[in-house]
């Protein structure tokens, strides 16, 4: 089990006198189950756990009514095994997007105050997700609004990377203060961040992938399980999504390394398919953010917080959440040009998605800033009260959009900027260069 940043949020949702029944939501396979059941086994004598996904029959248990002790009598009926005891017992609900009924009873666990309540859910208010019989089903549940506190998971981060790694706090601490300080790594330590950097873009941080490299070391049964959990994805897409949309949804999806080869990375329906038109396509693509696939990063009209009151909706970027899904699209062999460092032309996507993925799994929104005159900033985002542009360059380039915008502030109103490479820490003038591992650690607003 990996130590993962969740289990604080879980520790402080318990230790709120006036918590709710809780809901876990993410993308599937982002280690959801193993987190929460982790906790509750830890934290409360008994824990009953119900898999809606894996045992759909477990949905009678909240038929005909949602009372608490009559929900408690239907599940020891079929389960004799279960240890129920007032204020030491946890439920588990897993997947609970498939039983609507178990979400609707939330309500009337929190007003029993009788027991814990944990749930688990992906794919939760996707459109489409559900058939005619389960949209009905579910809107006579009714989802208890107010009645549930609900926390976002995103697979394992660069960070929970490193401690899976073995780095310690203390080597964090050394970093931040580098950072703060303005000053160079060890070269040891950089040469060794830098390793796990690659490998980490290689890997990506779906748990399960994540348990294959550490235990095997073996790119190939990486690759293997990363490929297995894509193509859950698709499947995914053509059980559930709208009939209409389950081909353009599996285009806009596969799309994607396609879209971010090209010079301006701006996601193009074109590119979808020849003549492909926003309107045809933009459910499509709604539908893959919605299940915490992909992530959009919005271009903006200004330089100038707040960066979400300038962004201009209709244009975007698309990154895959999980960088090591990314790779895992490509063909065989990439994963071996990156460990060796070298990639040409596409190099720049790989670090521009790398980054997406540490800022977004950091609760970041992501944004950018491209004019047609030239300049093009790769993601602007606020750092300490102001609007700080952010270039992740493959090699040690000369960001010249950067300079451009900082030479003008009365214009952009820009006064510092970050270079995100391969090289250690540096400072010229009014930008900051780090190295791309550096970039977890940009948490301040």
């Amino acid at each position: 089990m990996y130590k993962r940043k969740i289990e604080k949020v879980l520790q402080s949702w318990l230790d709120d006198a006036s918590h709710k029944p809780l809901v876990v939501k993410g993308v599937r396979q982002c280690g959801k189950t193993s987190s929460v059941m982790d906790f509750a086994t830890k934290n409360f004598k008994h824990v009953v756990y119900l898999d809606f996904r894996e045992h759909p029959d477990y949905k009678k248990f909240f038929t005909p009514n949602l009372e608490v002790d009559a929900i408690i009598m239907r599940i020891t009926a079929a389960m004799p095994d279960a240890e129920i005891e007032p204020g030491k017992t946890c439920f588990v609900f897993d997947e609970i997007q498939d039983c609507p009924k178990a979400r609707g009873s939330l309500k009337y666990f929190h007003q029993d105050g009788r027991y814990e309540v944990m749930c688990t859910g992906s794919l939760l208010g996707v459109s489409g997700y559900k058939t005619p019989e389960e949209k009905k089903e579910e809107e006579e549940a009714s989802i208890p609004v107010g009645f549930e506190d609900i926390v976002d998971m995103y697979p394992m981060d660069f960070e929970e990377w490193l401690w899976a790694n073995g780095i310690k706090d203390m080597h964090i601490e050394y970093l931040r203060k580098c950072l703060m300080d303005e000053s160079p790594i060890e070269e040891a330590l950089h040469e060794r961040f830098r390793e796990l950097l690659h490998q980490y873009v290689v890997v990506g941080g779906m748990p399960e992938v994540v348990t294959t490299f550490m235990e095997t070391k073996q790119i190939g049964k990486v690759l293997a399980v990363q490929r297995r959990i894509v193509d859950e994805y698709k499947a995914d897409m053509v059980k559930y999504a709208p009939a209409a949309d389950k081909s353009r949804i599996r285009e806009c999806f596969e799309s994607i390394p396609a879209q971010l080869a090209r010079e301006y990375k701006k996601f193009s329906y074109t590119v979808v398919r020849p003549g492909g038109r926003g309107r045809d396509y933009a459910g499509s693509l709604q539908w893959i953010e919605d299940a915490g696939i992909i992530r959009r990063c919005y271009n903006t009209e200004i330089t100038e917080l707040p960066l979400d009151g300038h962004k201009i909706k209709s244009e975007f970027k698309v990154y895959m959440s999980d960088i090591g899904l990314l790779i895992s699209m490509l063909e065989d062999g990439t994963q071996s040009s990156i460990l060796a460092g070298d990639l040409l032309s596409y190099h720049g996507a790989i670090k521009e998605n790398l980054v997406a993925d540490i800022f977004g799994k950091m609760g970041r929104k992501l944004y950018y800033y491209h004019k047609d005159g030239g300049v093009e900033l790769d993601f602007l985002m606020r750092y300490k009260g102001k609007c700080f542009p952010v270039e992740c360059k493959a090699t040690t380039g000369n960001a010249k959009s950067m300079r451009t915008v900082l030479r003008h502030p009365e214009k952009y109103h820009v006064t510092e900027g970050i270079k995100l490479g391969d090289y250690n820490i540096g400072k010229k003038e009014q930008l900051l260069t780090l190295p791309m591992y550096m970039a977890f650690l940009l948490t301040e607003v």
